[in-house]
C-alpha cells in the first residue's frame, strides 16, 4: 500500500520532518522516509539541537575531532556539528531537489533567535550561514519579525533560499509576502535570476489554540454568559486563522505582480503548517495534518506525528473547504473579545523567547561538552554554598540567562550596570583575545631585553600588580631579565631594589596610564637618575598623549607602548601593561594568549549565564555579599599565593564603593572554624601538585560548617591568565548584582588629594604639619583623629579600646606604611590572626601607598565596617628624590597621615600607631596588639 505521508504529496502537499539528529542520520532514517513516504524536506531549529546533541554521547566523537584541532568558542563548537548535520541531509535530499529542479528537497537551519530583533545582524548571520553550508537545497530560516521582514527581503535579493519561522496571522503573511515579492523584484532589476531563489512561509498552528482555548476555558469555568459560544469555536481558530491564509495566497499568486515574476521562473513562497502537533489530548493527533491539506503547502511534523498520520491519518483536501465557516469562527473569535491579534503578536515574541530559551539549553549543553574535552587545558570550579545563598545564586543566573547578562556585557550596554558610562570601560575584552597589544613590537621588545641582567618596573595599582603576579608565578625565561617590581614610596624599599641592581644592565618599565600619577613619576626620576639620565635603557607603558609619554619622547626612551583608554587599571593585565613587562621577561606572549584562551571562549557572550564561569562566579560572589558575606577570603596553594594582591585590587576598587562591595581578605593565615564568622565567602586556589598540607580538610569543615567555599583549580603556571579574565569577568558581574559601577573609582583620589596638601606644604615650608600624640612610650606614638572620641591614654589602653570596638560582621584593617618585607609582613600576619581569633572578624592587611591604589577603594568607600591600624616610622636611611625638597620617606608619611584623615572623615574608626626607632620597633606592636586582643 501506498504511505498515507506519501498520499500527501500526491494531494499537492509536502511532507517535511521537524528533526534533526546524528544517529538517525548515520543509520539511514531520513533516506528511508524519502524513499517510503516521499519526503522532501527537513527542519530544525534550537530546541531540535538541543534534544539530539545535549542528551547521550552521539555527538562526543564530533565535539572531540573538532576540539582536538584547536579550541574554539561555544557556538563555533556547536556550529560545527549542527553543520555537519545540515550537510548530511542536504545530501540525502539533494536527488529530490535536482528531480524537482529546486522546487523541493530542502533542508533548514535557523540563524541565532537571539538576532531575531537586529536586521543587520540578521542578514550579516545568514549570509555566513550560507557559505558555511555551501549546498543550494539549504534553506537559511528567518524569525518573521518587524526585524526579520527587511532582512528577508535583503536576503532573497541576495538569492539566498529563506524560511521565514514565527508566522501566526495573515497581517504577518502579507508583510512577508511583500517582502519576499520585493527581493525577487530587485533581482530582476538587477538582471539576475529568479528561477533558484526558494523560501517558505512556516504559519505556527497549534500554539494559536493553545493559548485561545485557555482563554475560553477561564471564561466557561466563569460561567461566562457566552459560555456556549465559547465552547463552539474552541479548537477551530487556528485552521480557520490558517485556511484564510491560504486563501489570500492563492488569490495574491493569481495577481498580476506574481504572474509576471512566475514568467521569469519565479517559485511561490509555499505556505508550511508548523507547530502541528497537537497540545490538547482531547484532539485527534492527527488534527493539524489532516484538515490542512492543499496543494502547495507543506506539512512539517515530528517524528511521533508523522507515525501518526501514517498509521491512521485522514488524506482529504480539506484547505479550500468551508471558507464561510473560517470566516464565522473568526469574526466570532472578535466577537467574544479573544483578540486574535493580541494572541499572535505576544505568540511572536513568546516563540522568539522560547528559542533563545531553547538556544540556551542547546549551548549550556554544548559549553559543558567543551569543557569536559578540555579537561586541564580550562581551569576548574567548584562551588559549595549553604542552601539559601545556592538558591539565591541560582535565581541570579536565571535571570542573567533570561536577561542576557552575557551578550549585554560584551556588546557594552551599560544598562546592564547603572546606565551611565559603563560601555566606556570594557576595552579589556578585546585585550583579553590579545587584541590590544603589537605582537611583533613584544617580540621585538623580548629579544633586546636580553641585552639586560635584570628589568625594574616602576608602576602602582593595576600598573604594577599583574606584572608582578606574572614575575613571581611565571617567572623569567632562560636568558632574559628577572623583572623587579617596585610600587611604593618607601626609602628601604627602593634601596633594597636599587641595591640588587646594577643601573647599567638594567632595563627599567615605566608604566602609569595616566603618566601623571605622583608614585611612579617620583620613581622614574629616581632611576632616570641612576642610570645616568640615559633613557635608552628605558621603556614607558601609558596612554597616547599623557604626560609620561612626552617625558618618554623627550628624554630618549627606547620604546613607548600605547594603552587603551577604554581599559581601567585593574583591569590591564591583559594588555600592553601586563604584557610588555611579561615579553621583557621572556615569556612567550602568543602562547600566553593561547593558553589563556579556553577561559576567554567560556565566558564569552555565547555562554549562557549557568554554564559561564565568570558569570556564576559573580553570581556566587555579588550574592554572598548580598547576603552580608562581603569578606572574600582567599586561600591559595604557595605557588598561587602572589594571585591574591592582583585580585585584592580588582574586586575591592571595582565594588567598593556607596556604601556597598565587597572586602578581599588576602594572605590571612587558616584558622579554626569558632574563627570566621558569618560574613565570610572562602575562595580557595590550588595548581596541581601544589597542595597545602591540612588546607583540604579545613575547607571541608568550613563548607560543613555552613560557611561557603568556592575551588579553584589551575593545572599548570601557564594557565594563571585563565585567573585574570575569569575574575574579571566575575566583578564586572558582581557589579551588576550589587548595583554600582564597577570601573569606576570614586573614593580613591581623595587620599591623592590630601597626600598633595600635605607635601606641597613641606615644599613650602621644609616641614610637614605639625601633631601630637594621643598617647606614646619608648616604642611607638599613638595618633588618634580629632573625632576619634579616645582622648589621652595609654598606648596599650588606646590600643584595646580601638579593637574592643569590632563587632560581628566589622573587619580589622593594617595599613603598613613600612618596608614591605618578610620581617614586617610576618609580625603584621601575626596581629591579625591575634585579632581575628580574640574577635571573630575579618582581617586584611596592606602596605603603603601601595594599598591606597588597590584596597583603599572599598576602605572609604565601601561597607563602613572597617577598623583600621595604620602604622608609621621614620626612615633611616632616608632617600632623597631629585628634583624635589621632600624626600621619598617624607612623602610617605604623608601619604599615611592624608590616607589617616581621608577615612577618618569618611566616619571610619583608625588610629595610627608610629614606631619610634630606626627601623621600627614592629616587634614590639605586635605584642601590644596581641594583649590588646586578648583583653
Amino acid at each position: 500500500m501506498t504511505s498515507r505521508l506519501k498520499q500527501l504529496s500526491e494531494a499537492g502537499q509536502a511532507v517535511w520532518l521537524d528533526f534533526v539528529d546524528r544517529k538517525f542520520l548515520g543509520q539511514g532514517g531520513l533516506r528511508k522516509l524519502i524513499e517510503e513516504d516521499g519526503l522532501t524536506g527537513v527542519t530544525s531549529n534550537p530546541s531540535i539541537f538541543e534534544k539530539a546533541m545535549g542528551h547521550g554521547d552521539a555527538y562526543d566523537a564530533g565535539f572531540t575531532e573538532f576540539l582536538g584541532k584547536a579550541d574554539a568558542s561555544v557556538v563555533d563548537t556547536y556550529e560545527s556539528q549542527a553543520i555537519a548535520d545540515i550537510k548530511a541531509a542536504a545530501a540525502d535530499l539533494r536527488p529530490a531537489y535536482d528531480r524537482l529542479r529546486g522546487k523541493d528537497g530542502y533542508v533548514s537551519l535557523e540563524v541565532s533567535p537571539y538576532l531575531a530583533n537586529n536586521t543587520d545582524a540578521t542578514i550579516e548571520e545568514a549570509q555566513r550561514l550560507w557559505a558555511a553550508v555551501g549546498e543550494p537545497n539549504l534553506m537559511v530560516k528567518v524569525p518573521g519579525t518587524k526585524a526579520g521582514m527587511p532582512a528577508i527581503r535583503r536576503l532573497i535579493t541576495d538569492g539566498i533560499n529563506i524560511n521565514v519561522t514565527l508566522l501566526f496571522s495573515l497581517e504577518a503573511y502579507q508583510a512577508l509576502a511583500e517582502a519576499y515579492v520585493g527581493g525577487l523584484e530587485a533581482r530582476v532589476q538587477r538582471g539576475e535570476p529568479v528561477d533558484r531563489v526558494a523560501s517558505v512561509a512556516s504559519f505556527f498552528v497549534s500554539r494559536i489554540d493553545a493559548q485561545i482555548d485557555k482563554a475560553i476555558d477561564a471564561r466557561v469555568a466563569a460561567y461566562d454568559p457566552e459560555s456556549d459560544a465559547l465552547k463552539a469555536i474552541r479548537g477551530k481558530v487556528a485552521i480557520a486563522n490558517a485556511k484564510l491564509a491560504y486563501d489570500w495566497y492563492r488569490g495574491f499568486i493569481a495577481g498580476n505582480r506574481w504572474q509576471a515574476l512566475a514568467a521569469k521562473g519565479a517559485m511561490p513562497q509555499r505556505l508550511l503548517w508548523a507547530s502541528t502537533g497537537t497540545k490538547d489530548s482531547a484532539y485527534p493527533d492527527t488534527l493539524y495534518i489532516d484538515t490542512l491539506i492543499g496543494p502547495d503547502t507543506i506539512n512539517t511534523m515530528p517524528p511521533k506525528t508523522m507515525d501518526a498520520f501514517r498509521d491512521h491519518g485522514s488524506v482529504h483536501g480539506m484547505l479550500t473547504e468551508r471558507l464561510d465557516e473560517a470566516r464565522h469562527v473568526l469574526d466570532e473569535a472578535k466577537r467574544l473579545g479573544l483578540d486574535l491579534g493580541g494572541v499572535t503578536t505576544g505568540l511572536v515574541d513568546e516563540g522568539v523567547r522560547l528559542f533563545a530559551d531553547a538556544a540556551d539549553a542547546l549551548l549550556g549543553a554544548v559549553a559543558q561538552k567543551r569543557t569536559a574535552f578540555l579537561g586541564d587545558r580550562q581551569n576548574g570550579m567548584t562551588a559549595t554554598l549553604p542552601a539559601g545563598l545556592n538558591e539565591a545564586v541560582e535565581k541570579r543566573l536565571e535571570q542573567a540567562r533570561a536577561d542576557v547578562w552575557a551578550r549585554q556585557l560584551w556588546a557594552g550596554d551599560a544598562k546592564l550596570w547603572t546606565g551611565k558610562d559603563e560601555s566606556k570601560w570594557l576595552g579589556w575584552l578585546a585585550a583579553a583575545r590579545g587584541q590590544q597589544v603589537d605582537p611583533a613590537a613584544l617580540k621585538a621588545l623580548g629579544e633586546e631585553a636580553k641585552r639586560y641582567s635584570h628589568a625594574v618596573l616602576l608602576g602602582m595599582g593595576g600598573s604594577s600588580l599583574g606584572p608582578e603576579v606574572l614575575a613571581n608565578i611565571l617567572g623569567n625565561a632562560p636568558g632574559s631579565p628577572t623583572l623587579h617590581v617596585l610600587d611604593t614610596t618607601d626609602p628601604g624599599q627602593i634601596t633594597t631594589v636599587a641595591t640588587a641592581i646594577d643601573p647599567a644592565d638594567t632595563l627599567f618599565i615605566v608604566s602609569s596610564k595616566s603618566g601623571s600619577t605622583m608614585e611612579p613619576e617620583l620613581l622614574r626620576a629616581f632611576f632616570y637618575d641612576l642610570a645616568g639620565k640615559d633613557g635608552a635603557c628605558f621603556v614607558a607603558v601609558t596612554d597616547p598623549g599623557s604626560k609620561l609619554e612626552a617625558t618618554a619622547k623627550a628624554d630618549g626612551f627606547a620604546h613607548v607602548f600605547p594603552g587603551d583608554p577604554a581599559i581601567g587599571g585593574r583591569y590591564s593585565v591583559l594588555s600592553a601593561f601586563g604584557m610588555v613587562p611579561a615579553a621583557a621577561m621572556g615569556i612567550d606572549v602568543h602562547a600566553f594568549y593561547e593558553a589563556t584562551a579556553p577561559m576567554v571562549f567560556a565566558c564569552g557572550p555565547d555562554a549562557p549565564a549557568a554554564a559561564n564561569p565568570g558569570i556564576r562566579l559573580g553570581a556566587i560572589i555579588g550574592e554572598a555579599a548580598l547576603a552580608g558575606r562581603d569578606k572574600l577570603t582567599i586561600l591559595t596553594s604557595p605557588k598561587l599565593a602572589p594571585f591574591g594582591a592582583w585580585l585584592e585590587q580588582l574586586l575591592a576598587e571595582s565594588t567598593g564603593k556607596e556604601g556597598k562591595g565587597i572586602v578581599p581578605v588576602d594572605l590571612e593565615p587558616i584558622g579554626a572554624i569558632e574563627a570566621y564568622g558569618a560574613d565570610r565567602l572562602f575562595v580557595h586556589f590550588e595548581m596541581a601538585g601544589d597542595a597545602e598540607d591540612g588546607l583540604d580538610t579545613a575547607l571541608t569543615k568550613l563548607a560543613e560548617a555552613g560557611h561557603p567555599v568556592v575551588r579553584i583549580t589551575v593545572a599548570k603556571p601557564e594557565l594563571i591568565g585563565q585567573e585574570f579574565f575569569r575574575w574579571e569577568i566575575a566583578t564586572a558581574v558582581a557589579g551588576a548584582v550589587i548595583g554600582i559601577d564597577p570601573f569606576d573609582q570614586p573614593d580613591v583620589e581623595d587620599a591623592k588629594i590630601a597626600t598633595r596638601k600635605l607635601v606641597d606644604a613641606y615644599e613650602a615650608s621644609g616641614a610637614l604639619e605639625p601633631e601630637t600624640a594621643a598617647a606614646e612610650d619608648n616604642d611607638f606614638a599613638i595618633f588618634t583623629a580629632d573625632d576619634s572620641g579616645f582622648g589621652s591614654a595609654q598606648p596599650a589602653a588606646l590600643l584595646r579600646m580601638h579593637f574592643a570596638g569590632l563587632a560581628p560582621g566589622d573587619y580589622a584593617g593594617f595599613l603598613g606604611y613600612v618596608e614591605r618585607d618578610e620581617t614586617n609582613a610576618a609580625a603584621i600576619a601575626a596581629m591579625r590572626v591575634a585579632v581575628r581569633d580574640a574577635k571573630a572578624v575579618a582581617t586584611v592587611a596592606g602596605f603603603g601607598p601601595r594599598f591606597l591604589h588597590s584596597t583603599g577603594q572599598a576602605y572609604k568607600g565601601g561597607p563602613a565596617s572597617g577598623v583600621f591600624l595604620t602604622i608609621t616610622r621614620d626612615p633611616d636611611p632616608d632617600l632623597a628624590i631629585p628634583g624635589r625638597t621632600a624626600s621619598f620617606g617624607t612623602v610617605q608619611i604623608a601619604q599615611a597621615r592624608g590616607d589617616m584623615d581621608v577615612l577618618a572623615a569618611r566616619g571610619r574608626r583608625v588610629l595610627r600607631v608610629h614606631l619610634k626607632k630606626a627601623g621600627g620597633r614592629i616587634e614590639a606592636l605586635r605584642a601590644a596588639i596581641v594583649a590588646a586582643a586578648q583583653n
